[in-house]
């Protein structure tokens, strides 16, 4: 059965970006998701489509259609006070916020001032090509 709108597929995967691994599925399950529901990146979904279970493929996505450019408009400045009072931040330091929805996002820290701080909002992949290596394990 050929990948399609609806199908169940479950994949094994290597995601490396500038040379380096940043997420596989070798040491956990295989990813599982609902091809044409928007559950992964439209650029490797795309390069999804049509395939079988067995199949291999090596997979490169723009950042435009991977997590998306950066958008310098994604930088937010915050008060020191409005920080826990035992939080002590460095440039680089990941921190944790809750979005719109309720859900955790990480943010990074880019400039920290006597009275505030710089966050970027972008995902961590944002502006960057993605590489992937793919292999098909079922299609229902």
């Amino acid at each position: 059965m050929k990948i399609e709108n609806g199908s169940k597929v479950s994949l094994d995967y290597t995601l490396t970006v500038d040379g380096g691994v940043v997420d596989s599925s070798e040491d956990h399950e295989p990813l599982i998701y609902t091809h044409g529901e928007q559950q992964i990146i439209p650029g490797l979904e795309r390069e999804l489509t049509g395939l079988m279970a067995g199949d291999e493929k090596s997979v490169t996505v723009s950042a435009k259609d991977g997590y998306g450019e950066i958008d310098p408009e994604a930088m937010r400045d915050i008060p020191r006070s409005a920080l826990p009072p035992d939080l002590q931040p460095e440039v680089g330091m990941t921190l944790a916020v809750r979005g719109p929805h309720g859900q955790a996002m990480p943010v990074h820290v880019t400039a920290v001032d006597t009275d505030k701080i710089t966050l970027d909002l972008n995902h961590p992949l944002a502006g960057k090509t993605l590489h992937f290596k793919v292999k098909i394990i079922s299609v229902t």
